[in-house]
């Protein structure tokens, strides 16, 4: 076996990444937006809430994108389920409560692909 085979992988390796805690905690709070469906939003307010306690913790590294992602989420989520909750009796709400739906749900899969890849949720 060659010295080659043995090399650590450099620190931008997503594979090096993995047993990152900040990236642990995306992890769940991705877990708990997802789940906020079944719970009427409450994990989904959890998930923003270790956002914002760890947000300063991981300024200016590979994850703070992933942090401000899953918060823009939460808030963006919120005002138009909101707003569409308001609407139902208009009709038009129910078709903003799944549109809302849909795009969180791609806005939780896109930033955990992202986040599984080591790369940032929005792309270059």
């Amino acid at each position: 076996m060659s010295d080659a085979e043995f090399r650590p992988a450099p620190d931008d390796d997503p594979i090096v990444r993995r047993g990152d805690s900040g990236r642990n905690l995306a992890v769940l709070v991705y877990i708990l937006q997802a789940l906020s469906f079944f719970t009427s939003g409450l994990t989904g307010l959890v998930g923003v809430i270790v956002n914002y306690v760890k947000l300063d913790d991981l300024q200016g590294t590979w994850l703070e994108p992933h942090f401000r992602w899953q918060i823009r989420t939460f808030w963006i989520g919120l005002l138009w389920g909101v707003i569409g909750v308001l609407t139902t009796v208009l009709i038009v709400g129910w078709f903003i409560l799944l549109a809302i739906s849909i795009w969180v749900i791609y806005r939780i899969v896109k930033g955990a692909l992202a986040l599984n890849d080591g790369k940032a949720p929005f792309g270059r």
